[in-house]
């Protein structure tokens, strides 16, 4: 018969362990870039938006230019986020996947 109590202290361990990851998932911070380092984006781990850099000489450039490399600096950031997490998370679960869960990102 399996013991109950040996399943349940690893589900302890591994509760302890994804909530670890969690903190550090929540402090992370990640950039993207476009244009040629024209364009940064800076989310945390939530994927809020904590701060935008535009260099001088795109400022100067169309509006619907400095639009687009945004959008493209920002779904980097994103892009970065989401692996980082995902990582993480694996650290924390050792490799195995969580059925049916998902960050949401």
């Amino acid at each position: 018969m399996t013991d109950f109590s040996k399943i349940l202290e690893k589900a302890k361990e591994l509760e302890a362990r994804i909530k670890e990851s969690q903190e550090k998932i929540k402090n992370m911070r990640v950039e993207g870039i476009s244009g040629l380092n024209s364009v940064k984006v800076i989310l945390d781990g939530d994927g809020e938006m904590q701060k935008i850099e535009l260099s001088d000489e795109i400022v100067k450039e169309k509006k619907d230019i400095i639009e687009d490399l945004i959008v493209a600096a920002h779904n980097s950031a994103k892009s970065k986020l989401k692996s980082k997490t995902t990582e993480e998370i694996s650290k924390a679960t050792g490799g195995f996947g969580i059925p049916g869960f998902k960050w949401p990102l």
